[in-house]
């Protein structure tokens, strides 16, 4: 049933058809909602755009204990299924990505899917919806590539209390990505500048990240300001992995 579709916007679509008509008088197959439901439900991409209801109901007879206790009248069932499903039909039809997005995408699963890609798709995720997060997810992003390709390289470093620009530091002299290490003055600049962006995620998610708490007057992150620093985190790990690969395949 899967298969019958030619991308998940389409099953997206399907899915919310199929809940819309259970939820107004018609009726859906269980299988098929099931089968979808779990399709979306274990990808990390789509598992939190995904409708809050549609992950708690683990079938139609659920979903439908829910909706008709929530709304009564057809057309509030209607309007309150289509406003739950804009972030991931959203998503997945690509309003809320950037062009990088599936660059980066594909080469951090590449380097690393089940931990490095894993916290790229949160920041992704998080980008629109939870700045905060999306903020302190994208410092944990850079933290993590470094550490994978120190660990990679035997490298050692206090896993406990290292601060982000000093692993930092580490992973661009193993790389020979430290300014000092290079003499043309445009790529010591350059070089410089990643090192600034790195000092810059881990201020802006102590200042403004959900990573400690907040006082009675907490400044805000507005979308915008998460859209910039999951993006600068982005291009920087995709740089860090792409040097790291680079000097692997010259010494093979």
């Amino acid at each position: 049933m899967i298969d019958d579709f030619d991308s998940d916007f389409e099953r997206a679509q399907y899915l919310q058809n199929m809940l819309i008509s259970e939820a107004t008088g018609g009726s859906a197959e269980d299988r098929d909602y099931q089968l979808l439901r779990r399709h979306f439900v274990d990808q990390s991409e789509t598992k939190d755009l995904l409708p809050a209801f549609v992950k708690t109901n683990r079938d139609l007879a659920q979903f439908w204990q829910f909706i008709k206790y929530k709304y009564k009248r057809y057309a509030e069932r209607r309007e309150f299924i289509y406003s739950e499903f804009i972030p991931l039909l959203d998503y997945l039809e690509g309003k809320t990505s950037a062009p990088a997005d599936a660059t980066i995408s594909d080469a951090l699963r590449s380097f690393d899917e089940d931990s490095v890609h894993s916290v790229w798709s949160r920041a992704l995720e998080r980008r629109k919806s939870d700045p905060e997060g999306a903020i302190t997810t994208a410092r944990t992003l850079v933290e993590t590539v470094c550490k994978h390709i120190l660990d990679n390289r035997n490298i050692e470093y206090d896993q406990k209390k290292i601060e982000l620009h000093e692993l930092y530091k580490l992973t661009a002299k193993e790389l020979n990505l430290s300014p000092s290490q290079h003499t043309e003055d445009i790529f010591k600049q350059i070089l410089g500048g990643c090192s600034a962006i790195v000092n810059g995620l881990g201020t802006l998610r102590n200042k403004l990240g959900d990573a400690h708490g907040k006082g009675k007057r907490p400044v805000r992150p507005a979308p915008r300001h998460a859209e910039l620093a999951v993006n600068l985190s982005g291009s920087l790990a995709l740089f860090l992995v792409a040097t790291y690969q680079a000097q692997n395949d010259n010494e093979t």
